[in-house]
C-alpha cells in the first residue's frame, strides 16, 4: 500500500512540473499529521519532494506557505537570509479537491540539539539564521496575508492560554502563580514586533557541514514576539550554548533585542506544556492529557525554588549587609578599600531573594505541521 501510494505522488510529480522524467523513488518517504512527503530521482539526476496534503485545514496551510516561500525567496536572493527556503516548482490537482507541490529537495539533515555547543559553530549559526529571518521587513510577511500581532495582543492571548489551562484544574497553583505574575508585568511585554517562524523545531531546521542550510515549514509565520522563535531552545539545547547563542544573536540583529526577550521565551517554553494538556483536552485524549499533567508536574518540582520570571536579583554592596552605617562616618573608597568592604555572601544573608540560577528542562512540544486543532499545541499565536 505504501509503495502504490509513492508511485501515484512520483506520477503526480510528473503532472506538476512539465518535462520531469522520474526514475525512481528515494527519501523521504514519511508521513505526518498533516503531509505525506515522498521523495523522486529524475532521469538528469536531481532529487525533489512531493508534498501531498492529507487534509482541507492542512491544503490550506500550505496554500499560506507558499505565499510566505514566495517572499522569502525574494529575500534569500537579495542574500537577507543566509540559509535557503524550499522553493516550489510545480503543483497537481489532488482527487480530494486540494494539489499537491513539488519542489527540489534541500540539502542539510535534521538538526541535532546536541551539537549546538559553546563558541563557533552551529550555536552560531543557527542564532544569526534566526536573528535574519527577524531583520526581514514585517510588510513581507503582512503582504503574505499571514497575521500581524502587538505586545498586547500578544499578551492578551498568553492570558486566555492560562485562564483556560487553569479551569481544567490539572494545573498546579505554583505554575499558575508564576505564569500570571509574569503576564501581569508590564515591563515584559514592551517589545518590538517583527516576523518570526512560528514553529521552530529540530525537524525544522536543516544543517549541513556545521551551519545552518535550510529552515522548512513556513505555514506558522507571522509579525509578532521574536521571543517565540527562541523558546524551544531553552527547553531543548544544551545550557552551555545558551550564552553563545543569545550573544551571536544579538550581535546579528540591527537594534539591541529588548531585555526581556529571554523572560518571555522562558515563559513561551513552559506555556508549552500547558497547549499539550489542552490539546488532550479538547480531543479527549487521556494518554496526553496524563502526559501533560505529569510534565506539569515535574515542571513546577523544577521551579518551585527558583526566582520568578523577569525577576533580577538586586545588588547589594556588602556594607548594606553588614549594617548602618555611622552618620559621621566616611564613605569607604570602593576602589582603595575594596579589600576591606568585600566578602562572599551566603546565601543566608539575602533573605527572601531565590536562586536565578535554577532553570526548568522539560520536554520540547513540536507541532504538527498545520492543522487547526493541531496548531493550538504550537507556540504560535494563530
Amino acid at each position: 500500500m505504501a509503495r502504490n501510494r509513492s508511485l501515484q505522488l512520483a506520477a503526480l510529480a510528473t503532472v506538476a512540473v512539465p518535462g520531469l522524467n522520474v526514475v525512481a523513488t528515494r527519501p523521504p518517504q514519511k508521513v505526518t499529521a498533516d503531509f505525506r512527503l515522498c521523495g523522486v530521482l529524475d532521469s538528469a539526476g536531481r532529487h525533489w519532494v512531493v508534498q501531498a496534503p492529507l487534509h482541507a485545514a492542512a491544503a490550506m496551510a500550505m496554500d499560506t506557505e507558499v505565499q510566505v516561500l514566495r517572499e522569502l525567496d525574494d529575500a534569500a536572493r537579495a542574500a537577507s537570509l543566509p540559509f535557503d527556503v524550499v522553493q516550489p516548482e510545480g503543483f497537481a490537482d489532488m482527487p480530494e479537491g486540494w494539489r499537491a507541490m513539488v519542489y527540489r529537495e534541500l540539502s542539510g539533515r535534521e538538526l541535532d540539539i546536541d551539537a549546538l555547543t559553546p563558541g563557533p559553530g552551529p550555536s552560531g549559526s543557527l542564532a544569526r539564521a534566526i536573528a535574519a529571518v527577524h531583520e526581514l521587513d514585517p510588510a513581507s510577511i503582512a503582504d503574505a496575508g499571514l497575521p500581524v500581532y502587538d505586545a498586547s495582543s500578544y499578551r492578551q492571548r498568553r492570558l486566555a492560554e492560562v485562564d483556560d489551562a487553569a479551569r481544567t484544574g490539572r494545573v498546579p497553583p505554583v505554575l499558575l502563580g508564576r505564569w500570571e505574575r509574569a503576564l501581569e508585568d508590564v515591563a515584559l511585554w514592551q517589545f518590538s514586533e517583527c516576523p518570526v517562524h512560528g514553529d521552530l523545531a529540530p525537524e525544522n531546521v536543516l544543517v549541513s557541514n556545521g551551519r545552518v542550510a535550510a529552515i522548512i515549514n513556513w505555514s506558522n509565520a507571522h509579525v509578532g514576539d521574536p521571543a517565540e522563535d527562541l523558546a524551544w531552545l531553552y527547553t531543548a539545547a544544551p545550557e552551555d550554548s545558551l550564552d553563545t547563542i543569545e550573544e551571536a544573536y544579538a550581535l546579528a540583529r540591527s537594534e539591541q533585542p529588548d531585555k526581556h526577550l529571554v523572560d518571555r521565551a522562558l515563559l513561551y517554553s513552559e506555556l508549552a506544556v500547558a497547549r499539550w494538556l489542552m490539546h488532550g483536552v479538547r480531543i479527549e485524549n487521556p494518554e496526553i492529557i496524563s502526559d501533560a499533567e505529569g510534565m506539569l508536574a515535574e515542571l513546577a518540582r523544577q521551579v518551585a525554588d527558583s526566582a520568578p520570571i523577569g525577576y533580577s536579583q538586586p545588588v547589594v554592596q556588602a556594607w548594606e549587609v553588614e549594617g548602618s552605617l555611622d552618620p559621621n562616618e566616611t564613605l569607604p573608597d570602593r576602589e582603595t578599600d575594596a579589600d576591606e568592604y568585600t566578602g562572599d555572601l551566603e546565601a543566608d544573608d539575602l533573605p527572601g531573594v531565590l536562586d536565578p540560577d535554577a532553570t526548568a528542562e522539560i520536554p520540547v512540544i513540536a507541532s504538527g505541521d498545520t492543522a487547526a486543532e493541531d496548531v493550538a499545541t504550537t507556540g504560535s499565536p494563530t
